[in-house]
């Protein structure tokens, strides 16, 4: 083959065309180096060409083929051209941002192996006592690698302390440090074991035999199961029979947040396999050196968030996606890809069983399960506990304290008598909302946003938590200088602070991003709270997925009813899911647990539904609802978003837009454009237009005819973006 048709990561909807005589079949998947402009930049090949439609003046040669690594192979090439199609992002975005940023550059990839850090004679000689006493990072890295012979991870040093790493770099420097190479065969030289599991419950036992019973062959298995239930020790079994037969796992799960906890349970269930974990907290050289890890095959399980589910595994037997219904497994810019949805396809193209996990399936996930399209597997007991007793506060009959109801008072009240922990739940996080001046009804608006600031008062700001845009607090009212200004609604903060004034001698502790933005707060904190350290939680929903504190046994839900009056056809099922999981950390030991949840509406059908632990009577009546409405998932949809200093910039793209539709509309309809949700973002305006279709197919050959109209349709001040099975409004 004379030419070679590479993908660049830029945002045009083609292959470039290089001259590449000596590249074989062999080199498809593999990153080139090429000539583009003035620059050099890297690409990847995609296919091999005999000719090109170009001019021979024009046709450049490829600079050097980088063999460094293997190429990417042919399932995950079929995986990103899918992406590319289904979703509409140009080919050469999606295939280079699938891999880690160290192999989208030109310099040389790492070899595969790793690095451990040891001391050298002249460290060993350093007398720790007489480093200065501020110099605590420096002494402890000391003390870490004096007592490790052979020496000791990268990742290790790094959880020491944030600084860690830049002082392990002047200790090299100074001659007291050197690196070592170790390869990769070392790490996963010893024989696979792994400890024994707990005895599984029966439901348990069916559900792993019924998904083995099907090697070899794509199968979708729902694995429908209540808050400790113990699915986890499903897909520890799963990865343990995979593991034994050679192959790899993959598990994908929401949030980096959840990622640590659930690596622990797979380090010390496997002790002796190599595990790489693929996330964006991860450094650039850690990321790579998992990748590749996952690429060799040294890697038997990889666990990460959504962007692990391109991560080359040439053994890959099994694929696990926790929570799967989590709207993080959307992306939300670039390429606006669902990671479960792609995940879905790349068993079936390898041909193995995917496990979808969860207490509440997204709507999709169930209605094809319950058209037999996926295999449902309930898991209706708790593992060694019972269900938590939910009852609903009626909040039109109590006065609130500071948005806490008697009851709730009192029940925490005796929860921390008898020693036991209680939960504080609000999803939102601040001191409160909005602050407000009584005399001329100003609010604290972000100017930049059609968003309230959000009044911080340990630290004395107004934040948005939308576009980061932060200001003092104000004195007195811009508007009219009333100094008497009022803060309204409730948040962690304030929370916090009434909780301490109820309960003066508990030990309080407020979870939210503001609280864990220290490196490993979060880590700590959950020791904390594990070693009974902490009687009161305050949280955001960072508490309410896949955390097992066993003290825990009180769930108090403040301000729930706000989802009630959104105008997004899927906050309900968003609030049963929010509600379920975090009502699920209560009793999830031998003691049992209660839920209270404070509501202007206890009689509401999903409080019902909740309280009586029911997801399949709330999602077969939510179910109904959206067919008579014709919303996913008995339609799909496509939302194409515009963003403009202006707003008549914004509509007015998406008025030509969809009259450029209107003769491509066979069995599509084509709604109105109207202003986003949030009109106004980061100093833009907002507005979208939404396609939906009954058949997916009809909808895609749409949008495949449509796309190329939509660059003629616009303007230089306006930015576009078609967004495929949207998730948010």
């Amino acid at each position: 083959m004379d030419f070679v048709r590479v993908a660049l990561d830029l945002p045009i909807h083609t292959l470039f065309d290089y001259r590449a005589p000596a590249v074989t079949i062999n080199d498809i998947g593999q990153r080139v180096l090429v000539p583009f402009g003035r620059k050099i930049v890297v690409g990847v090949i995609i296919e091999l060409a005999r000719s090109t439609s170009l001019p021979p003046q024009r046709v450049r040669s490829v600079l050097s083929v980088l063999r460094d690594v293997p190429p990417l192979p042919q399932d995950v090439l079929t995986l990103l051209k899918f992406c590319s199609a289904y979703y509409h992002h140009p080919l050469g975005e999606t295939v280079l941002n699938a891999l880690p940023a160290r192999l989208r550059r030109r310099q040389q990839a790492p070899t595969g192996g790793t690095f451990r850090y040891r001391l050298t004679s002249t460290g060993h000689a350093v007398d720790p006592a007489a480093l200065p006493r501020r110099a605590t990072v420096k002494f402890e890295l000391l003390r870490r690698l004096s007592e490790a012979a052979q020496g000791v991870d990268e990742s290790a040093l790094r959880a020491i302390a944030p600084r860690a790493l830049a002082t392990l770099k002047t200790m090299i420097a100074q001659g007291w440090v050197e690196s070592v190479a170790v390869a990769p065969a070392a790490l996963n030289a010893a024989p696979a074991q792994e400890s024994r599991g707990p005895t599984l419950s029966a439901e348990q036992r069916i559900a792993v035999e019924s998904i083995r019973s099907k090697p070899g062959e794509f199968s979708p298995w729902l694995l429908l199961g209540i808050t400790g239930s113990g699915k986890t020790e499903v897909y520890l079994e799963l990865i343990a029979a995979t593991h034994a037969d050679g192959r790899q796992a993959l598990v994908l799960v929401p949030e980096i947040n959840l990622t640590p906890q659930l690596e622990a349970r797979v380090r010390a269930r496997f002790p002796s396999a190599q595990l790489a974990t693929l996330h964006s907290a991860l450094g650039e050289s850690e990321r790579s050196q998992n990748w590749l890890a996952a690429q060799s095959g040294q890697a038997g399980i990889v666990l990460g968030t959504r962007l692990a589910v391109f991560a080359p595994m040439p053994k890959l037997g099994l694929i696990v996606v926790d929570e799967e219904h989590d709207a993080s497994f959307k992306q939300s810019a670039g390429l606006r890809y669902s990671a479960r949805d792609v995940a879905l396809l790349r068993a079936k193209l390898r041909a193995i069983p995917i496990v979808l996990g969860s207490a509440t399936p997204a709507l999709e996930t169930f209605q094809q399960a319950l058209r037999d399209r996926y295999h449902l597997l309930p898991l209706t007991q708790r593992v060694n506990a019972t269900l938590p007793v939910i009852e609903c506060i009626d909040t039109r009959r109590e006065a609130l304290i500071d948005g806490l109801s008697q009851t709730l008072l009192a029940a925490i009240r005796d929860t921390t008598k008898r020693g036991e922990q209680s939960l504080i739940f609000i999803n939102r996080r601040g001191y409160a909302p909005v602050l407000i001046c009584a005399s001329c009804g100003w609010n604290s608006g972000c100017h930049r946003c059609a968003a309230r600031l959000v009044l911080h008062l340990n630290d004395q700001r107004m934040r948005c938590h939308h576009c980061g845009h932060q200001e003092p607090v104000p004195a007195a009212c811009p508007q009219c200088g009333n100094p008497d200004l009022a803060p309204l609604g409730q948040g962690t903060q304030r929370l916090e602070g009434a909780l301490k004034r109820c309960f003066p001698d508990a030990r309080i502790l407020r979870i939210d991003r503001d609280s864990t933005r220290r490196q490993h707060a979060w880590r700590d904190m959950r020791q904390q709270i594990h070693d009974r350290e902490i009687d009161i939680l305050v949280g955001t929903q960072m508490l309410a997925k896949s955390h097992d504190f066993p003290q825990l046994t009180l769930v108090g839900v403040i301000n729930a009813d706000s989802s009630l009056y959104s105008t997004d056809f899927r906050a309900s099922e968003r609030l049963f899911a929010g509600l379920t999981q975090v009502a699920g950390r209560a009793g999830r030991a031998e003691n049992p647990g209660r839920v209270l949840i404070q509501t202007e509406f206890p009689a509401h059908p999903l409080y019902q539904a909740l309280r009586a632990h029911n997801y399949a009577a709330f999602a077969h009546e939510i179910l109904a609802e959206r067919k008579q409405a014709g919303f996913p998932p008995f339609a799909h949809q496509a939302i194409l978003r515009a963003e403009a200093p202006q707003i008549e910039a914004a509509l007015g793209f998406l008025v030509r837009a969809a009259r450029s539709g209107q003769p491509l509309a066979r069995n599509v309809t084509i709604y109105d454009p109207v202003p986003a949700g949030m009109p106004r973002l980061a100093g833009l305006e907002r507005a979208q237009l939404t396609v939906q279709s009954r058949s997916r197919a009809a909808l895609q050959s749409f949008l495949r005819d449509w796309h190329p109209r939509l660059d003629a349709a616009g303007a230089r001040t306006v930015r576009w973006a078609l967004d495929v099975d949207p998730r948010e409004p």
